[in-house]
């Protein structure tokens, strides 16, 4: 895929995925708002700049593979896929119907391009990607292996098993992303369980960290570069952003994790967003 540098189509790119990410939440009546909006600048950057991928041929062996172990944030997965010409847009709005290819959760068997992974349970991605990135040593293959986590998800212990069988395998093609905004569903992840000091664990484990402003594509790009270039380790990058970036009136407010906007507010949401 043509790969987009200029910060103003990315920020137009983004903005758009946002639009869409509330409109079809509201029309679902659930879901989750805040993560799904506060990561829109990180997956515009990676399906815009930062993946090798064709969404013309979304099974292409040579493919970047992305995992979204957070699959609540779906909407932002979908809206992208659909932004990037996967399938059409006009099938976002059917997310959570009745017998859409459009879950709460994404799964692979439903057929939707451009999904790598089931998700439900919290902190499976992460071995998911370690045998991604296994197999794709074992095979000699360019391909690198990205994935998607909650701050509050680095709470399941799945995640550090993951973490050290990447470290001990040099795992030096996988890049794993932390989605670190300090919230998550019960509230500030400071307060439900401690995660601080997060860069230093994750050195501990192994890997080669790096910190970016999530919401600043120059950051997020240039750090992603960085990542891949890793020789011998893998690599985390600690990216802080705000859940519901985007909308000021739900910005940093945990009670918008699976909370979605009425068709009022939806329409409230769009005209901050296109101001």
């Amino acid at each position: 895929m043509n790969k987009t540098s200029s910060v103003k189509d990315l920020q137009i790119i983004a903005r758009n995925i946002r639009i869409n990410i509330i409109r079809m939440l509201a029309e679902a009546g659930s879901g989750h708002t805040g993560g799904s909006l506060g990561l829109a600048d990180i997956f515009t950057s990676l399906y815009f700049n930062v993946l090798n991928h064709e969404p013309n041929n979304p099974e292409w062996q040579e493919r970047d593979r992305l995992i979204l172990s957070i699959g609540h944030v779906a909407p932002v997965l979908y809206a992208t896929l659909a932004e990037a010409g996967y399938f059409p847009k006009e099938e976002l709005m059917t997310l959570r119907k009745l017998n859409s290819r459009l879950q709460g959760h994404p799964a692979r068997d439903h057929g939707l391009p451009g999904i790598e992974l089931s998700a439900g349970s919290l902190g499976q991605g992460l071995s998911v990607a370690v045998g991604l990135a296994l197999a794709g040593k074992a095979d000699k293959k360019q391909w690198h292996v990205f994935s998607i986590h909650g701050d509050g998800e680095l709470q399941e212990g799945s995640i550090w098993e993951a973490a050290m069988s990447a470290s001990h395998y040099k795992l030096n093609n996988l890049t794993a992303i932390v989605d670190r905004n300090n919230c998550q569903i019960d509230g500030k992840t400071s307060k439900v369980m401690e995660l601080e000091p997060l860069r230093e664990k994750w050195k501990a484990f192994g890997w080669d960290v790096f910190e970016c402003d999530g919401h600043s594509y120059t950051d997020i790009i240039k750090t992603c570069e960085f990542a891949t270039q890793s020789v011998f380790r893998p690599t985390v990058i600690i990216a802080k952003t705000k859940m519901g970036r985007g909308v000021k009136s739900i910005e940093d407010d945990y009670r918008w994790h699976g909370k979605v906007p009425s068709k009022e507010e939806a329409e409230g949401f769009i005209k901050q967003l296109k101001a």
